[in-house]
Protein backbone atom coordinates (compact mmCIF):
# COMPACT_ATOMS: atom_id res chain seq x y z
CA UNK A 1 0.00 0.00 0.00
CA UNK A 2 1.12 3.56 -0.63
CA UNK A 3 3.69 2.54 -3.58
CA UNK A 4 3.48 4.77 -6.59
CA UNK A 5 1.69 2.84 -9.83
CA UNK A 6 4.85 1.52 -12.11
CA UNK A 7 4.97 4.34 -15.02
CA UNK A 8 5.40 6.77 -12.44
CA UNK A 9 8.09 5.19 -10.48
CA UNK A 10 10.16 4.26 -13.97
CA UNK A 11 9.69 7.93 -14.84
CA UNK A 12 11.19 9.16 -11.51
CA UNK A 13 14.16 6.37 -11.21
CA UNK A 14 14.82 5.63 -14.82
CA UNK A 15 14.45 8.57 -16.83
CA UNK A 16 17.56 10.43 -17.29
CA UNK A 17 18.12 13.93 -15.71
CA UNK A 18 18.77 15.61 -18.43
CA UNK A 19 15.55 14.05 -20.33
CA UNK A 20 13.89 15.74 -17.38
CA UNK A 21 14.77 18.49 -17.56
CA UNK A 22 14.33 18.55 -21.42
CA UNK A 23 10.84 18.03 -21.01
CA UNK A 24 9.77 20.64 -17.78
CA UNK A 25 11.78 23.09 -20.09
CA UNK A 26 9.50 21.76 -23.21
CA UNK A 27 6.43 21.12 -20.57
CA UNK A 28 5.61 17.58 -22.86
CA UNK A 29 6.81 14.74 -23.38
CA UNK A 30 9.44 13.72 -25.78
CA UNK A 31 8.61 11.83 -29.15
CA UNK A 32 9.67 8.68 -29.92
CA UNK A 33 11.67 10.35 -32.81
CA UNK A 34 13.49 12.78 -30.75
CA UNK A 35 14.23 9.34 -28.07
CA UNK A 36 16.09 8.11 -31.13
CA UNK A 37 17.75 10.77 -32.35
CA UNK A 38 18.93 11.50 -28.29
CA UNK A 39 19.94 7.53 -28.70
CA UNK A 40 21.85 7.80 -31.58
CA UNK A 41 23.72 11.30 -31.23
CA UNK A 42 24.95 9.98 -27.27
CA UNK A 43 25.95 6.49 -28.10
CA UNK A 44 28.26 8.24 -31.19
CA UNK A 45 29.67 10.35 -29.08
CA UNK A 46 30.13 7.57 -26.56
CA UNK A 47 31.71 5.16 -28.43
CA UNK A 48 33.88 7.82 -30.13
CA UNK A 49 35.45 8.76 -27.11
CA UNK A 50 35.83 5.50 -26.38
CA UNK A 51 38.03 4.69 -29.46
CA UNK A 52 40.10 7.96 -29.19
CA UNK A 53 41.52 6.98 -25.67
CA UNK A 54 42.32 3.84 -27.58
CA UNK A 55 43.89 5.03 -30.21
CA UNK A 56 46.35 7.01 -28.36
CA UNK A 57 48.54 4.72 -27.57
CA UNK A 58 49.51 3.49 -30.81
CA UNK A 59 50.94 7.36 -31.26
CA UNK A 60 52.66 8.11 -28.12
CA UNK A 61 54.98 4.71 -29.11
CA UNK A 62 57.31 7.16 -31.27
CA UNK A 63 57.95 9.39 -28.36
CA UNK A 64 58.33 6.42 -25.80
CA UNK A 65 60.80 4.32 -27.98
CA UNK A 66 61.92 6.04 -30.94
CA UNK A 67 64.15 3.18 -32.39
CA UNK A 68 61.57 0.84 -32.25
CA UNK A 69 62.63 -1.88 -34.32
CA UNK A 70 65.27 -0.57 -36.04
CA UNK A 71 65.45 -4.07 -37.73
CA UNK A 72 62.65 -3.30 -40.04
CA UNK A 73 64.53 -0.52 -40.78
CA UNK A 74 67.39 -2.52 -41.83
CA UNK A 75 65.19 -4.57 -43.99
CA UNK A 76 63.34 -1.39 -46.06
CA UNK A 77 66.74 -0.16 -46.43
CA UNK A 78 67.95 -3.72 -48.12
CA UNK A 79 64.58 -3.33 -50.27
CA UNK A 80 64.30 -0.04 -51.52
CA UNK A 81 67.27 2.38 -52.65
CA UNK A 82 67.31 5.64 -50.55
CA UNK A 83 69.32 9.58 -50.65
CA UNK A 84 71.80 9.64 -48.38
CA UNK A 85 69.79 12.69 -46.78
CA UNK A 86 66.99 10.93 -46.07
CA UNK A 87 69.06 8.06 -44.53
CA UNK A 88 70.71 10.72 -42.02
CA UNK A 89 67.11 12.02 -41.51
CA UNK A 90 65.88 8.49 -40.58
CA UNK A 91 69.02 7.94 -38.55
CA UNK A 92 68.61 10.94 -36.60
CA UNK A 93 65.24 10.34 -35.92
CA UNK A 94 66.57 6.62 -34.39
CA UNK A 95 68.72 8.55 -32.00
CA UNK A 96 66.14 10.63 -30.17
CA UNK A 97 65.84 10.42 -26.47
CA UNK A 98 63.17 8.26 -25.50
CA UNK A 99 61.24 7.49 -22.37
CA UNK A 100 62.93 4.83 -19.82
CA UNK A 101 62.24 2.12 -19.73
CA UNK A 102 60.73 1.80 -23.38
CA UNK A 103 63.86 3.81 -25.26
CA UNK A 104 66.07 0.48 -23.97
CA UNK A 105 66.77 -2.48 -26.53
CA UNK A 106 63.58 -4.38 -24.79
CA UNK A 107 61.52 -1.11 -25.50
CA UNK A 108 59.84 -2.60 -28.71
CA UNK A 109 59.16 -5.97 -26.49
CA UNK A 110 57.51 -4.13 -23.93
CA UNK A 111 55.29 -2.00 -26.01
CA UNK A 112 54.05 -4.93 -27.93
CA UNK A 113 53.49 -6.68 -23.94
CA UNK A 114 50.99 -3.25 -23.36
CA UNK A 115 49.22 -3.51 -26.50
CA UNK A 116 48.84 -7.53 -26.15
CA UNK A 117 47.95 -7.21 -21.98
CA UNK A 118 45.07 -4.12 -23.30
CA UNK A 119 43.52 -6.36 -25.42
CA UNK A 120 43.50 -9.30 -23.80
CA UNK A 121 42.18 -7.45 -20.72
CA UNK A 122 39.16 -6.24 -23.30
CA UNK A 123 38.28 -8.92 -24.49
CA UNK A 124 38.38 -11.58 -21.10
CA UNK A 125 36.26 -8.11 -19.48
CA UNK A 126 34.19 -8.15 -22.92
CA UNK A 127 32.29 -11.44 -21.82
CA UNK A 128 31.74 -10.20 -17.85
CA UNK A 129 30.65 -6.62 -19.48
CA UNK A 130 27.57 -8.53 -21.46
CA UNK A 131 27.18 -10.44 -18.79
CA UNK A 132 26.42 -7.40 -16.23
CA UNK A 133 25.19 -5.22 -18.37
CA UNK A 134 22.38 -7.35 -19.50
CA UNK A 135 21.43 -7.05 -15.94
CA UNK A 136 21.61 -3.33 -14.53
CA UNK A 137 20.84 0.50 -15.55
CA UNK A 138 23.16 0.44 -18.78
CA UNK A 139 23.49 4.04 -18.33
CA UNK A 140 24.73 3.55 -15.18
CA UNK A 141 27.30 0.73 -16.53
CA UNK A 142 28.34 2.84 -19.54
CA UNK A 143 29.16 5.95 -17.27
CA UNK A 144 30.91 3.69 -15.03
CA UNK A 145 33.09 2.22 -17.56
CA UNK A 146 33.82 5.89 -19.42
CA UNK A 147 35.06 7.56 -16.30
CA UNK A 148 36.81 4.69 -15.24
CA UNK A 149 38.94 4.36 -19.24
CA UNK A 150 39.47 8.11 -18.76
CA UNK A 151 40.93 7.82 -15.03
CA UNK A 152 43.40 5.37 -16.29
CA UNK A 153 43.88 6.68 -19.48
CA UNK A 154 45.22 10.05 -18.01
CA UNK A 155 47.61 7.68 -15.30
CA UNK A 156 49.34 6.62 -17.64
CA UNK A 157 49.84 10.03 -19.41
CA UNK A 158 50.64 11.00 -15.26
CA UNK A 159 53.69 8.75 -15.53
CA UNK A 160 55.28 11.65 -17.69
CA UNK A 161 55.25 14.51 -14.89
CA UNK A 162 55.34 12.30 -11.87
CA UNK A 163 58.52 11.34 -13.92
CA UNK A 164 57.66 7.17 -13.62
CA UNK A 165 60.08 4.73 -15.03
CA UNK A 166 58.59 1.26 -13.73
CA UNK A 167 57.42 -0.74 -16.51
CA UNK A 168 54.87 -2.30 -14.52
CA UNK A 169 53.00 0.90 -13.47
CA UNK A 170 52.28 1.46 -17.43
CA UNK A 171 51.28 -2.31 -17.81
CA UNK A 172 48.44 -2.45 -14.98
CA UNK A 173 47.35 1.11 -15.95
CA UNK A 174 47.17 -0.31 -19.34
CA UNK A 175 45.31 -3.26 -18.20
CA UNK A 176 42.73 -1.53 -15.90
CA UNK A 177 42.10 0.88 -18.94
CA UNK A 178 41.35 -2.54 -21.25
CA UNK A 179 39.11 -3.45 -18.68
CA UNK A 180 36.57 -0.12 -18.51
CA UNK A 181 36.94 -0.26 -21.58
CA UNK A 182 34.82 -3.42 -22.28
CA UNK A 183 31.72 -1.86 -20.62
CA UNK A 184 31.37 0.39 -23.98
CA UNK A 185 30.41 -1.81 -27.07
CA UNK A 186 28.06 -4.46 -25.34
CA UNK A 187 26.53 -1.19 -24.22
CA UNK A 188 26.15 1.25 -27.30
CA UNK A 189 25.00 -1.89 -28.89
CA UNK A 190 22.30 -3.20 -26.60
CA UNK A 191 20.91 0.45 -26.65
CA UNK A 192 20.81 1.31 -30.13
CA UNK A 193 19.53 -2.25 -30.30
CA UNK A 194 16.55 -1.30 -27.52
CA UNK A 195 15.40 1.70 -30.25
CA UNK A 196 15.82 0.54 -33.60
CA UNK A 197 13.97 -2.08 -35.43
CA UNK A 198 15.12 -4.78 -37.96
CA UNK A 199 14.02 -3.33 -41.41
CA UNK A 200 16.45 -0.70 -41.55
CA UNK A 201 19.31 -1.37 -38.72
CA UNK A 202 21.99 -2.29 -40.96
CA UNK A 203 22.08 0.97 -43.13
CA UNK A 204 21.21 2.99 -39.56
CA UNK A 205 23.96 1.10 -37.49
CA UNK A 206 26.38 1.35 -40.86
CA UNK A 207 26.24 5.04 -40.92
CA UNK A 208 25.99 4.91 -36.79
CA UNK A 209 29.56 3.16 -37.06
CA UNK A 210 30.91 5.70 -38.12
CA UNK A 211 31.92 6.33 -34.67
CA UNK A 212 35.01 3.87 -34.72
CA UNK A 213 36.54 5.48 -37.47
CA UNK A 214 35.95 8.91 -36.24
CA UNK A 215 37.61 7.74 -32.81
CA UNK A 216 40.95 6.76 -34.34
CA UNK A 217 40.74 9.83 -36.81
CA UNK A 218 40.10 11.67 -33.62
CA UNK A 219 42.54 9.90 -31.31
CA UNK A 220 45.50 10.24 -33.86
CA UNK A 221 44.93 13.66 -34.62
CA UNK A 222 45.00 15.05 -31.09
CA UNK A 223 48.20 12.47 -29.99
CA UNK A 224 49.89 13.67 -32.80
CA UNK A 225 49.54 17.67 -32.08
CA UNK A 226 49.84 17.26 -28.52
CA UNK A 227 52.98 15.01 -28.48
CA UNK A 228 55.13 18.41 -29.29
CA UNK A 229 53.81 19.72 -25.92
CA UNK A 230 55.47 16.18 -23.70
CA UNK A 231 53.49 12.86 -24.58
CA UNK A 232 51.76 12.87 -21.01
CA UNK A 233 48.81 15.37 -22.67
CA UNK A 234 48.46 12.90 -25.27
CA UNK A 235 46.77 10.53 -22.91
CA UNK A 236 45.87 13.39 -20.20
CA UNK A 237 43.54 15.24 -22.63
CA UNK A 238 41.26 12.28 -23.96
CA UNK A 239 41.08 10.58 -21.44
CA UNK A 240 39.85 13.91 -19.88
CA UNK A 241 37.41 14.05 -22.68
CA UNK A 242 35.89 10.49 -22.47
CA UNK A 243 35.20 11.43 -18.87
CA UNK A 244 33.15 14.16 -19.74
CA UNK A 245 31.41 12.51 -22.18
CA UNK A 246 30.45 10.23 -19.86
CA UNK A 247 28.56 12.53 -18.02
CA UNK A 248 26.64 13.60 -21.12
CA UNK A 249 25.49 9.90 -21.39
CA UNK A 250 24.61 9.95 -17.37
CA UNK A 251 22.51 12.80 -18.04
CA UNK A 252 20.92 12.26 -21.55
CA UNK A 253 21.30 8.61 -22.82
CA UNK A 254 17.34 6.70 -21.92
CA UNK A 255 18.22 2.95 -22.34
CA UNK A 256 15.13 1.31 -23.15
CA UNK A 257 11.56 2.62 -24.58
CA UNK A 258 9.82 1.57 -21.15
CA UNK A 259 11.78 3.30 -19.24
CA UNK A 260 11.11 6.56 -20.37
CA UNK A 261 7.52 5.82 -21.09
CA UNK A 262 7.73 6.32 -24.72
CA UNK A 263 5.20 6.23 -27.29
CA UNK A 264 6.11 2.83 -28.78
CA UNK A 265 3.21 3.44 -31.50
CA UNK A 266 5.06 5.92 -33.14
CA UNK A 267 7.95 3.13 -34.85
CA UNK A 268 7.51 0.37 -36.42
CA UNK A 269 10.05 -1.86 -34.30
CA UNK A 270 7.21 -2.00 -31.27
CA UNK A 271 3.95 -2.77 -33.61
CA UNK A 272 3.46 -6.63 -33.92
CA UNK A 273 4.46 -8.80 -36.62
CA UNK A 274 2.27 -9.72 -39.42
CA UNK A 275 1.20 -13.25 -39.18
CA UNK A 276 3.80 -15.66 -41.25
CA UNK A 277 6.52 -13.59 -40.00
CA UNK A 278 9.41 -15.51 -38.12
CA UNK A 279 8.27 -13.62 -34.38
CA UNK A 280 4.46 -13.27 -34.10
CA UNK A 281 4.47 -11.06 -30.76
CA UNK A 282 6.03 -7.60 -30.47
CA UNK A 283 9.68 -7.22 -31.36
CA UNK A 284 10.51 -5.83 -27.51
CA UNK A 285 7.75 -7.01 -25.06
CA UNK A 286 7.04 -3.71 -22.58
CA UNK A 287 6.50 -6.25 -19.46
CA UNK A 288 10.23 -6.47 -19.01
CA UNK A 289 9.61 -7.91 -15.53
CA UNK A 290 8.65 -11.27 -17.20
CA UNK A 291 12.14 -11.21 -18.72
CA UNK A 292 15.56 -13.00 -17.34
CA UNK A 293 18.60 -12.04 -18.95
CA UNK A 294 20.30 -15.13 -21.10
CA UNK A 295 23.21 -16.59 -19.40
CA UNK A 296 26.24 -17.01 -20.90
CA UNK A 297 25.84 -20.65 -22.65
CA UNK A 298 22.52 -20.30 -23.95
CA UNK A 299 23.44 -17.31 -25.76
CA UNK A 300 25.98 -19.03 -27.56
CA UNK A 301 23.56 -21.52 -28.68
CA UNK A 302 21.31 -18.66 -30.01
CA UNK A 303 21.70 -19.94 -33.83
CA UNK A 304 24.44 -17.92 -36.03
CA UNK A 305 26.35 -16.43 -32.85
CA UNK A 306 29.23 -19.14 -32.84
CA UNK A 307 29.59 -18.95 -37.06
CA UNK A 308 29.50 -14.63 -36.94
CA UNK A 309 32.05 -14.96 -33.98
CA UNK A 310 34.51 -16.94 -35.20
CA UNK A 311 34.09 -15.07 -38.77
CA UNK A 312 34.89 -11.57 -36.13
CA UNK A 313 37.96 -13.32 -34.69
CA UNK A 314 39.36 -13.08 -38.01
CA UNK A 315 37.99 -10.27 -39.27
CA UNK A 316 39.23 -8.30 -36.41
CA UNK A 317 42.77 -9.70 -36.66
CA UNK A 318 42.98 -8.08 -39.53
CA UNK A 319 41.73 -4.66 -38.52
CA UNK A 320 43.58 -4.59 -35.55
CA UNK A 321 46.49 -5.31 -37.13
CA UNK A 322 46.48 -2.09 -39.40
CA UNK A 323 45.11 -0.07 -36.31
CA UNK A 324 48.31 -0.76 -34.25
CA UNK A 325 50.95 -1.28 -37.17
CA UNK A 326 49.64 0.90 -40.10
CA UNK A 327 51.47 4.05 -39.06
CA UNK A 328 54.28 2.12 -38.16
CA UNK A 329 54.53 -0.11 -41.42
CA UNK A 330 53.88 3.60 -43.42
CA UNK A 331 56.97 5.30 -41.44
CA UNK A 332 59.20 2.17 -42.30
CA UNK A 333 57.91 2.03 -45.88
CA UNK A 334 59.46 4.19 -49.15
CA UNK A 335 56.84 6.00 -50.65
CA UNK A 336 58.34 7.48 -53.96
CA UNK A 337 61.74 6.67 -52.22
CA UNK A 338 61.09 8.67 -49.47
CA UNK A 339 60.31 8.01 -45.85
CA UNK A 340 57.79 9.92 -44.03
CA UNK A 341 58.42 11.51 -40.41
CA UNK A 342 56.34 9.84 -37.52
CA UNK A 343 53.92 12.92 -37.54
CA UNK A 344 52.95 12.41 -41.42
CA UNK A 345 52.49 8.91 -41.30
CA UNK A 346 50.03 8.76 -38.38
CA UNK A 347 48.14 11.53 -40.39
CA UNK A 348 48.25 9.43 -43.44
CA UNK A 349 47.24 6.47 -41.74
CA UNK A 350 43.70 8.21 -41.41
CA UNK A 351 42.48 7.59 -44.30
CA UNK A 352 42.45 3.99 -43.66
CA UNK A 353 39.39 4.80 -41.06
CA UNK A 354 37.43 6.81 -43.80
CA UNK A 355 37.74 4.19 -45.95
CA UNK A 356 36.45 2.21 -42.93
CA UNK A 357 33.18 4.88 -42.19
CA UNK A 358 32.59 3.98 -46.26
CA UNK A 359 32.76 0.32 -45.82
CA UNK A 360 30.31 0.36 -42.89
CA UNK A 361 27.69 1.91 -44.47
CA UNK A 362 28.26 0.25 -47.77
CA UNK A 363 28.02 -3.27 -46.13
CA UNK A 364 24.79 -2.30 -43.85
CA UNK A 365 23.18 -0.72 -47.20
CA UNK A 366 23.97 -3.38 -48.73
CA UNK A 367 22.87 -6.19 -46.09
CA UNK A 368 19.45 -4.26 -45.91
CA UNK A 369 18.65 -4.54 -50.02
CA UNK A 370 19.61 -8.41 -49.52
CA UNK A 371 18.65 -9.18 -46.29
CA UNK A 372 21.52 -11.19 -46.53
CA UNK A 373 24.17 -10.36 -43.74
CA UNK A 374 26.14 -13.67 -44.22
CA UNK A 375 26.13 -12.97 -47.97
CA UNK A 376 27.46 -9.85 -47.55
CA UNK A 377 30.47 -10.09 -44.74
CA UNK A 378 31.78 -12.87 -46.52
CA UNK A 379 32.02 -11.34 -49.61
CA UNK A 380 33.71 -8.26 -48.03
CA UNK A 381 36.12 -10.52 -46.46
CA UNK A 382 36.94 -12.28 -49.94
CA UNK A 383 37.48 -9.07 -51.59
CA UNK A 384 39.62 -7.97 -49.37
CA UNK A 385 42.09 -10.77 -50.17
CA UNK A 386 43.22 -9.30 -53.17
CA UNK A 387 42.86 -5.51 -52.16
CA UNK A 388 45.66 -6.40 -49.27
CA UNK A 389 47.74 -8.09 -51.75
CA UNK A 390 47.25 -4.84 -54.16
CA UNK A 391 48.20 -2.56 -51.27
CA UNK A 392 51.47 -4.49 -50.26
CA UNK A 393 52.78 -4.48 -53.60
CA UNK A 394 52.16 -1.76 -55.33
CA UNK A 395 51.56 1.29 -52.00
CA UNK A 396 55.05 2.11 -52.38
CA UNK A 397 55.25 3.04 -56.43
CA UNK A 398 53.65 6.68 -55.50
CA UNK A 399 51.22 8.49 -52.79
CA UNK A 400 48.23 8.71 -54.80
CA UNK A 401 48.27 4.86 -55.76
CA UNK A 402 48.59 4.42 -52.07
CA UNK A 403 46.11 6.36 -50.99
CA UNK A 404 43.61 5.09 -53.16
CA UNK A 405 44.62 1.47 -52.38
CA UNK A 406 44.20 2.72 -48.91
CA UNK A 407 41.02 3.40 -48.62
CA UNK A 408 39.64 0.54 -50.88
CA UNK A 409 41.03 -1.46 -48.09
CA UNK A 410 39.95 0.35 -45.64
CA UNK A 411 36.34 -0.43 -47.32
CA UNK A 412 37.16 -3.86 -47.29
CA UNK A 413 38.43 -4.58 -43.83
CA UNK A 414 36.27 -2.78 -41.76
CA UNK A 415 33.14 -3.16 -43.40
CA UNK A 416 32.53 -6.44 -42.42
CA UNK A 417 33.95 -6.19 -38.87
CA UNK A 418 31.58 -3.44 -38.70
CA UNK A 419 28.31 -5.14 -40.21
CA UNK A 420 29.45 -8.04 -37.51
CA UNK A 421 29.80 -5.67 -34.62
CA UNK A 422 26.36 -3.64 -35.02
CA UNK A 423 24.04 -5.41 -37.03
CA UNK A 424 24.17 -8.78 -37.12
CA UNK A 425 25.00 -8.55 -33.21
CA UNK A 426 21.63 -6.60 -32.85
CA UNK A 427 19.35 -9.40 -34.92
CA UNK A 428 21.13 -12.27 -32.91
CA UNK A 429 20.25 -10.79 -29.58
CA UNK A 430 16.48 -10.05 -30.71
CA UNK A 431 16.49 -13.55 -32.42
CA UNK A 432 13.47 -15.00 -32.86
CA UNK A 433 14.34 -18.04 -30.10
CA UNK A 434 14.26 -15.88 -27.68
CA UNK A 435 10.79 -15.33 -28.44
CA UNK A 436 10.60 -11.38 -27.58
CA UNK A 437 13.51 -11.54 -24.75
CA UNK A 438 15.40 -8.33 -25.24
CA UNK A 439 17.18 -9.00 -22.08
CA UNK A 440 20.14 -11.06 -24.47
CA UNK A 441 21.66 -7.82 -26.50
CA UNK A 442 24.33 -7.40 -24.36
CA UNK A 443 25.65 -10.99 -23.55
CA UNK A 444 25.28 -11.79 -27.65
CA UNK A 445 26.99 -8.64 -28.53
CA UNK A 446 29.96 -9.50 -26.08
CA UNK A 447 29.91 -12.93 -27.06
CA UNK A 448 31.11 -11.87 -30.84
CA UNK A 449 32.67 -8.88 -30.16
CA UNK A 450 34.98 -10.61 -27.42
CA UNK A 451 35.96 -13.74 -29.37
CA UNK A 452 36.79 -10.92 -31.87
CA UNK A 453 38.78 -9.24 -29.67
CA UNK A 454 40.63 -11.76 -28.83
CA UNK A 455 41.80 -12.07 -32.44
CA UNK A 456 42.44 -8.44 -32.01
CA UNK A 457 44.80 -9.09 -29.31
CA UNK A 458 46.56 -11.96 -31.19
CA UNK A 459 47.17 -10.15 -34.67
CA UNK A 460 49.42 -7.34 -33.43
CA UNK A 461 51.42 -9.81 -31.42
CA UNK A 462 52.02 -11.64 -34.15
CA UNK A 463 52.92 -8.91 -36.52
CA UNK A 464 55.47 -7.56 -33.65
CA UNK A 465 57.64 -11.05 -34.51
CA UNK A 466 56.71 -11.50 -38.35
CA UNK A 467 57.53 -7.99 -39.53
CA UNK A 468 61.12 -8.29 -37.76
CA UNK A 469 61.72 -10.65 -40.92
CA UNK A 470 59.09 -9.48 -43.26
CA UNK A 471 56.46 -7.91 -44.10
CA UNK A 472 55.35 -9.67 -46.91
CA UNK A 473 54.84 -11.91 -44.29
CA UNK A 474 52.73 -10.17 -42.42
CA UNK A 475 50.42 -9.49 -45.46
CA UNK A 476 49.90 -13.06 -46.06
CA UNK A 477 48.74 -13.76 -42.92
CA UNK A 478 46.38 -11.32 -43.06
CA UNK A 479 45.29 -12.51 -46.75
CA UNK A 480 45.07 -16.00 -44.89
CA UNK A 481 42.81 -14.80 -42.12
CA UNK A 482 40.31 -13.16 -44.34
CA UNK A 483 39.83 -16.16 -46.23
CA UNK A 484 39.31 -18.24 -43.25
CA UNK A 485 36.80 -15.10 -41.71
CA UNK A 486 34.76 -15.79 -44.80
CA UNK A 487 35.49 -19.68 -44.39
CA UNK A 488 33.37 -19.55 -41.17
CA UNK A 489 30.16 -17.96 -42.68
CA UNK A 490 30.12 -20.73 -45.77
CA UNK A 491 27.22 -22.42 -43.77
CA UNK A 492 25.22 -19.46 -43.23
CA UNK A 493 26.22 -18.14 -46.85
CA UNK A 494 24.37 -21.32 -47.94
CA UNK A 495 21.42 -20.74 -46.10
CA UNK A 496 20.47 -17.02 -47.16
CA UNK A 497 21.20 -18.46 -50.76
CA UNK A 498 18.72 -21.33 -50.56
CA UNK A 499 16.58 -19.55 -49.13
CA UNK A 500 16.58 -16.63 -51.79
CA UNK A 501 16.12 -19.59 -54.13
CA UNK A 502 13.15 -20.54 -52.39
CA UNK A 503 11.89 -16.94 -51.91
CA UNK A 504 12.44 -16.45 -55.76
CA UNK A 505 10.08 -19.71 -56.81
CA UNK A 506 7.30 -17.97 -54.63
CA UNK A 507 7.47 -20.63 -51.74
CA UNK A 508 8.61 -18.70 -49.06
CA UNK A 509 7.45 -15.73 -48.24
CA UNK A 510 10.65 -15.45 -45.22
CA UNK A 511 13.11 -13.38 -44.19
CA UNK A 512 16.43 -14.55 -44.91
CA UNK A 513 17.76 -13.34 -41.68
CA UNK A 514 19.73 -14.82 -39.32
CA UNK A 515 16.80 -16.20 -37.31
CA UNK A 516 16.63 -18.49 -40.20
CA UNK A 517 20.04 -19.98 -39.71
CA UNK A 518 19.48 -22.81 -37.28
Amino acid sequence: MGSLPEPIMEENYSKPPGIRFMERTKKSSLSFKTYQAIVLIVTFLAYTSYHATRKTTSIVKSALDPQSPDVGLKFSWQRHTVHEQNQTSRLSWMLKDGWVPFNGPDGTAMLGELDVSFLFVYAMGMYFSGHVGDRMDLRIFLTIGMVGTGLFTALFGVGYWANVHIFYYYLIVQMMAGLFQSTGWPSVVAVVGNWFGKKKRGLIMGIWNAHTSVGNITGSLVASILLKYGWGWSMVVPGSLIAVVGVVVFLFLPVHPDSVGANKDEDEVFSPKKEGDEVTEPFLRSDREEESAVGFIEAWKIPGVAPFALCLFFAKLVAYTFLYWLPFYISHTAIEGKYLSNEEAGNLSTLFDVGGVVGGILAGYISDRLDARAITAASFMYCAIPVLYFYRSYGHVSMTINIILMLITGVFVNGPYALITTAVSADLGTHSSLKGNSRALATVTAIIDGTGSIGAAIGPLLTGYISANSWSAVFTMLMGSAFIAGLFLTRLVVAEVGAKIQQSQGSSPRSTSPDLLV
